[in-house]
């Protein structure tokens, strides 16, 4: 009613832009003439953007007295459908703002390992608190990967296959992303994802439940949110407009012989729906590469957590606990030792590179009071024994239920339950199939069996265990899969099923109960799955499944106390065998051996041009101290170019000293910490230097100090808001300038000033308004211009460019 007097359609936006400042110009400025839509129908014309109303008003020439114009009426004709402009479905917003909170109220909480277990009120604590962004690589066996934050990866990915490790986060960020995207709280870098509406589909609760895949009508109520049913068609609707998030959580909880379905539901889902945004997540290994390249989608790997990301999560972790008011008064005293800890212990830290695994530690050295585990076996079992027996002691919870346990009883329990479930190739289950496991079970326990009936008994190991818990009503699941593999393999072994578990080494989804097995074998046993391995090994004839089990067979001979000489060196020569690997799967899979597998890497005098690039990524993925020598190696016959961009993944004056001091003329050296700069300065003059980072501009110009490059890059920097940088450079070689994903720079003026230039790109570079001015480029006849990623219309000065444009 707001214009009604006036003939103005007011449009009040459901939130702020994300770039409101009320005390500058309104970021809405240039909408005028831009078309309104609403349901995906035109509704009016942009006409001016009011001020004040906190940038979320609009006013617009209604369609209605567009149409009464004689002539508007003849050109809209085509356009004009010959029913109602507008359709309206009443229902859909108040709908949309339920569902929204309805999605926070289960995936605003998460649990965080350890809090609960070890006495703390609460079992749930915000996401935030404990959430630690991570690092990926995008999928690319030609070049070195840069790492970069996830958030920042799928901020320019509309479809994402995202593989990661068991507990390496993936579940948490599929989380983390429907709570924010559906709140729209989401930062500037994910802020196109604000107001999508997120479908989560956990693939485990489908397998759980034994229901098809989903329609489209069906995706609100997979997750089980406490919310009344849609509308009819809202989720269509949804999907049609382009708003729709969906995030499939778990294609490797699928079993092997039913991902073509998953595949051939997901493809038609999508083709039906082309502009919804996916994130997919997987296992590493568990689906072939490019395996929805068809559907559009980019493969991103999560990486292990750096020594920072690991200071982070502890600081995180410690965090969360204090929320709940620590009552033990040296809390503070055992973050700041488990963090010196991490720092001067390498072994200790190997043991955190995924968040699992980090939070593990965090609540085993609370509860020790500093004292640790110091292997991944020793770390479960002790984990173990904290949930199913100190947890209960340290309440002072005696039986509250009626039902005594020891710890041993508690597992024996639950390893038949995992070792079902791994099976079964399924991670959740429902009440009955839980009680037919412990009907079966409980004879062979008659102390146990005198305490209660199996749903009695149910009910105590989930309100007691810690290890058990229920995902949605009447489905349950363990609390992660790590600990299903783990007390599987202890059954599996216990039970003399060595040859049942070997009978698997094809499936990528036993791998891990193959790994954790060696944990539980007796000297008798080890050398029994380690040749194992070997067998299964030598009988494929698939290259990368030979790697991964000549590579478990290795893990598991590090595990051995003891182990026949003649098997280790079988197991090494085996590994060798299938060095140089060849692509970069071979390399993940190797790199997980660490410094084992250095001292069996062919030197640069023996390998072929192509080899060499993959065995330098080995090195680069094993990393630290001892794999600078082999680094080394490489440089002095040539090859440092090959670790150019992989400074971060070695100790950086040593790589400084060891590697960049043999630099020849032309290679590349990529800086990424505030160490990295300072070091720079101390080099001799380098051809190549990219500085890859947020840092702000008076670093990038000290660390640059005494440098005189042919070639500079600049990149993910979001604190430059132009380049007069370079002024402050010697840029009197500069041939080369490449800046990408620096949104905030505006102005390239000075690009102008540097005379010897002859080639700039630029990827990602725009201002707010999206366009880019090329004017003062005018002056420079002898400069090439490659734009990547801002339409041609969007460009100032592009015509006077002419043939020395090209946009890609």
């Amino acid at each position: 009613m707001a214009g009604l007097l006036r003939r103005v359609l007011t449009v009040e936006l459901d939130h702020p832009p994300v770039t409101a400042d009320e005390s500058g110009s309104s970021p809405l400025a240039g909408l005028s003439g831009a078309p309104v839509l609403a349901d995906g129908c035109l509704v009016g014309i942009v006409r001016a953007v009011p001020r004040g109303r906190g940038h979320r008003r609009l006013e617009c020439v209604p369609l209605s007295a567009i149409l009464a114009d004689e002539e508007a009426r003849e050109w809209f004709a085509p356009y004009v459908p010959p029913m109602p402009v507008t359709r309206t479905h009443p229902h859909d917003q108040p709908h949309e703002e339920d569902y929204a909170e309805a999605i926070g109220a289960v995936y605003r909480r998460t649990r965080i390992f350890g809090l609960d277990e070890l006495g703390k009120r609460a079992s749930e604590w915000d996401l935030d608190t404990a959430y630690v962004s991570l690092e990926a690589t995008s999928r690319n066996g030609e070049t070195a990967a840069v790492p970069q934050r996830i958030d920042d990866l799928l901020a320019s990915r509309p479809r994402v296959l995202l593989r990661g490790d068991a507990g390496a986060g993936k579940t948490t960020l599929v989380w983390w992303l429907a709570a924010h995207a559906a709140a729209g709280t989401l930062g500037p870098n994910l802020a196109e994802l604000n107001g999508l509406v997120p479908f989560v589909v956990p693939l485990r609760t489908l397998r759980a439940q034994g229901t098809g895949y989903p329609s489209p009508a069906d995706l609100p109520g997979v997750a089980g949110l406490m919310v009344d049913p849609a509308p009819e068609g809202w989720a269509g609707r949804i999907l049609a407009s382009g708003r729709g998030l969906l995030l499939v959580d778990g294609l490797d909880e699928v079993p092997s012989d039913e991902r073509e379905a998953a595949h051939a539901w997901l493809s038609r889902l999508l083709t039906r729906y082309p502009r919804t945004r996916c994130v997919a997540t997987v296992r590493p290994f568990a689906v072939a590469p490019d395996w929805l390249g068809a559907e559009q989608f980019e493969e991103l790997t999560l990486l292990p957590l750096r020594d920072a990301d690991i200071q982070a999560f502890v600081t995180a972790w410690h965090a969360a606990a204090r929320l709940d008011g620590d009552a033990e008064g040296n809390l503070a005293d055992l973050e700041r030792d488990l963090a010196q800890q991490f720092r001067h212990n390498p072994t200790l830290a190997d043991l955190a590179r995924t968040p699992l695994l980090c939070a593990v530690i965090c609540a085993l050295h609370r509860l020790r009071e500093g004292f640790l585990p110091e292997s991944r076996w020793a770390l479960y079992s002790s984990a173990l024994q904290m949930l199913l027996g100190v947890r209960d002691e340290r309440r002072r919870i005696d039986a509250p239920d009626g039902i005594r346990m020891s710890v041993e009883e508690h597992t024996q329990l639950l390893q038949r339950l995992a070792a079902w479930l791994v099976r079964g190739g399924q991670t959740e289950f429902g009440r009955e199939q839980a009680l037919h496991q412990l009907t079966r079970a409980l004879p062979g326990m008659p102390r146990v069996a005198d305490q209660g009936s199996p749903e009695e008994i149910l009910t105590h190991l989930l309100n007691r265990s810690g290890l058990l818990q229920e995902r949605t009503d009447g489905v349950f699941h363990f609390a992660h899969r790590t600990f299903q593999d783990f007390l599987a393999a202890k059954e599996l072994v216990e039970d003399d099923q060595l040859k049942e578990l070997l009978g698997h080494t094809h499936d990528q989804q036993w791998h891990d109960v193959l790994l954790l097995a060696a944990g539980h074998c007796t000297r008798r046993d080890l050398p029994v799955l380690v040749e194992g391995l070997l067998a299964a090994g030598s009988a494929t004839r698939k290259r990368d499944l030979k790697t991964t089990l000549y590579v478990l067979a290795a893990l598991t001979a590090q595990h051995a106390a003891w182990l026949d000489g003649s098997l280790h060196n079988r197991v090494r020569k085996a590994v060798k065998s299938v060095i140089p690997p060849r692509n970069p799967e071979q390399v993940s899979r190797l790199a997980r051996l660490g410094g084992y597998v250095l001292p069996m890497l062919p030197g640069p005098e023996t390998v072929t041009k192509d080899a060499e690039r993959q065995i330098a990524n080995l090195i680069v993925a094993v990393g630290g101290r001892e794999a600078l020598p082999y680094a080394r190696t490489f440089a002095v016959a040539g090859r440092a170019h090959l670790f150019g961009a992989s400074w971060e993944a070695f100790p950086a004056e040593a790589f400084a000293q060891d590697v960049v001091s043999l630099f020849r003329p032309g290679d590349s050296l990529m800086a990424h910490t505030s160490e990295h700069l300072r070091l720079l300065r101390n080099l001799d003059g380098l051809d190549s230097i990219s500085i890859v980072e947020d840092f702000d501009p008076d670093e990038i110009v000290h660390g640059l100090n005494g440098q005189a490059p042919r070639f500079l890059g600049i990149g993910l920097n979001e604190q430059l808001t132009d380049l007069s940088l370079l002024r402050s450079l010697d840029c009197s070689r500069l041939r080369v300038l490449v800046v990408t994903s620096c949104p905030r720079v505006a102005s390239i003026e000075s690009v102008a000033e540097l005379g010897s230039l002859r080639l700039l790109h630029l990827r990602e570079v725009h201002s707010e308004e999206g366009t880019l001015d090329l004017t003062p480029l005018q002056q420079c006849p002898d400069l090439e211009v490659r734009v990547y990623g801002v339409p041609r219309k969007k460009i100032l000065g592009a015509a006077a460019l002419g043939d020395r444009l090209t946009l890609e």
